[in-house]
């Protein structure tokens, strides 16, 4: 019998524009079930984020340091062409609502499309995260809400750093 098994790889997507309590409740679970959990930001030219991707990545390394097998990268192609990159076959997807699960569906069939060995795992969100959403931080950072129930404290810094910046 051999004893060469193949490594579990998987990658969490998003554009973390921060990241919330949200993106790491899916991320620690996700590192539980893969040898490998690769964090990619994605690199979405349409939109106007109001961190850099290298920002976002930084954020993400320093709210996961305690994850071992978490990795964070980012990427602007295809997201099955970094997969094969990075030899992952699963895709993670954190859903919150039917809607979200209708948006991920049509996502996940065209993914599986594009490269029929590729998967797409769905987590729930914690019940207690089910209405965050990065944009919701955002808009009430950004006129000096209260966020640390939201968000890592390192990143509620940051946020408020940046909305200094811009005023």
């Amino acid at each position: 019998m051999s004893t060469n098994k193949r490594e579990r790889v998987a990658v969490y997507p998003g554009t973390f524009d921060p990241v919330t309590y949200g993106h790491l409740d899916i991320i620690r679970r996700s590192a539980k079930q893969f040898d490998r959990l690769i964090v990619a930001v994605l690199n979405n030219t349409s939109k106007n984020p109001l961190f850099s991707v290298e920002e976002r990545k930084e954020l993400l390394a320093e709210v996961t340091r305690d994850i071992p097998n978490v990795e964070i990268d980012s990427f602007r192609d295809l997201l099955v062409r970094f997969m094969k990159s990075k030899q992952a076959n699963v895709i993670i997807r954190g859903i919150r609502s039917v809607t979200d699960f209708e948006y991920e569906l049509q996502l996940a069939s065209t993914n599986h499309l594009l490269d029929n060995e590729i998967d797409t795992m769905f987590m729930m969100t914690n019940p207690k995260y089910s209405y965050l959403s990065s944009s919701i931080v955002k808009e009430i950072a950004q006129f000096n809400g209260a966020v640390h129930e939201l968000v890592p404290p390192v990143v509620e810094q940051r946020l408020r750093e940046k909305y200094k910046e811009k005023a």
